[in-house]
């Protein structure tokens, strides 16, 4: 009788994990006919109604989620928060817009950017609600790891003689427009044609908050073309242009526990040729290592884990020459960047890509569309893991959220 029910135990758990791990347990954000849908478990919620949603970000802790608002024409871009608790979309303000907006990393404030104005939120009943003015003259920004600070850019002028550095600010989250309290922070030397720029954007910090990397980007035909990958100390200390590279925000990426700077090399607005994923040792610099494969393109990247990399890799078209800019049909590779093998590790059919590559905990998903159409996203737990479809016919990669994640 005992041997009975052992096995009938076995066989209860062993089914239960069956379907536990045929379900990824995620969580993240995403949109489908531009509405803002939340997908936990194997849940999905649609979120909102006849808006035209994008942007989607968490707070640091995951109870708010912060959403533009827009329109088809690019006309329109209205800050809201949903609260998944109370189970609701707000307005922060009577009406705020703004295209670039960040949350703290250790508190549910919202930062943004309204015509060159910094704001942050106020915290009422617990919700982000209302706002004060941080600077004036701001172009690109973002919170230093201790939620305390900002560091902030503002775009070069245009003078008889040339255009000016860029300077760099570290303002502190209370400045209320104060001037005393700003204080400056580093001032980029740029020059033609080594290190041209007229702004600097896309701020992100290494794993120990010891360095800064961001893009200085020049005018705008030539930032199609090619942006410098910088790096600043946290001190403002020590500079270094890293390398060229096209404008992607998520094609460069800080290891998840090394001062290593994973990005796609190259200048050069096609995607036909000459992009190379690169990994530079900071602050060395000059150790810098290509690893993708003669006759390849890698159009993306991410960290899975230390000395792991996922890129999206596409056979180089060097014979294109003029008329439609040819699709690159991408399909995923592991690179272990310390004993230098590559593995394919995803199959597209043909005519589909994937790309957009994410890693949340141990699972890896990515975004799986036909040309100029919508797709979904597959996941896998663990690199050997079985693949499934993990969400159907949305418009573009999820945003993940899990604690382990939260900065």
């Amino acid at each position: 009788m005992r041997i009975r029910i052992l096995l009938l135990l076995t066989l209860i758990c062993f089914n239960f994990s069956s379907i536990a791990n045929a379900e990824a347990p995620l969580t993240a954000v995403f949109i489908r006919d531009h509405q803002l849908w939340l997908k936990k478990g194997g849940q999905e919620i649609q979120l909102t109604k006849d808006r035209y949603v994008y942007s989607p970000k968490w707070s640091y802790d995951g109870r708010f989620i912060g959403f533009i608002d827009g329109d088809e024409k690019g006309e329109k871009s209205d800050l809201f928060i949903y609260d998944t608790k109370e189970k609701e979309s707000y307005q922060p303000y009577l009406r705020v817009v703004t295209s670039d907006f960040k949350w703290s990393p250790n508190k549910n404030q919202l930062a943004y950017t309204d015509q060159g104005i910094l704001n942050v939120t106020k915290i009422k009943n617990g919700r982000p609600q209302g706002f004060e003015n941080v600077s004036l003259g701001v172009s690109g920004f973002e919170w230093f790891p201790n939620g305390k600070e900002f560091i902030v850019s503002s775009q070069s002028n245009l003078l008889p003689t040339g255009w000016s550095p860029i300077p760099l600010y570290r303002i502190p989250v209370d400045a209320n427009l104060a001037k005393d309290k700003i204080k400056p922070f580093y001032t980029i030397q740029t020059k033609e044609p080594d290190l041209f720029g007229i702004d600097a954007d896309y701020f992100k910090w290494s794993s120990d908050g010891k360095w800064v990397s961001f893009l200085v980007v020049p005018t705008a035909s030539w930032s199609m073309d090619s942006n410098t990958l910088s790096v600043l100390s946290s001190q403002g200390k020590q500079f270094k242009a890293v390398g060229k590279m096209l404008g992607f925000k998520d094609w460069f990426k800080w290891a998840p526990s090394a001062n290593q700077l994973a990005y796609i090399s190259g200048e050069g607005r096609f995607f036909v040729e000459n992009k190379k994923m690169t990994i530079a040792d900071i602050p060395t610099f000059k150790q810098q290592k290509e690893y993708t494969p003669k006759g390849f393109v890698d159009l993306d990247l991410e960290w899975y884990v230390k000395d792991l990399v996922i890129v999206a890799r596409a056979k180089e078209n060097k014979e294109w020459k003029e008329g439609p800019v040819p699709t690159m049909y991408t399909s995923l590779y592991a690179i272990n960047i310390r004993t230098g093998e590559q593995k394919q590790i995803s199959f597209p059919g043909k005519n589909e890509l994937d790309d957009d590559p994410q890693v949340a905990g141990p699972y890896l998903s990515w975004f799986r569309k036909a040309e100029q159409t919508k797709g979904d996203v597959w996941v896998k737990n663990a690199l050997n893991g079985q693949e499934h479809i993990w969400l159907k016919n949305v418009d573009y990669a999820p945003t993940f959220f899990t604690p382990e994640q939260s900065p």
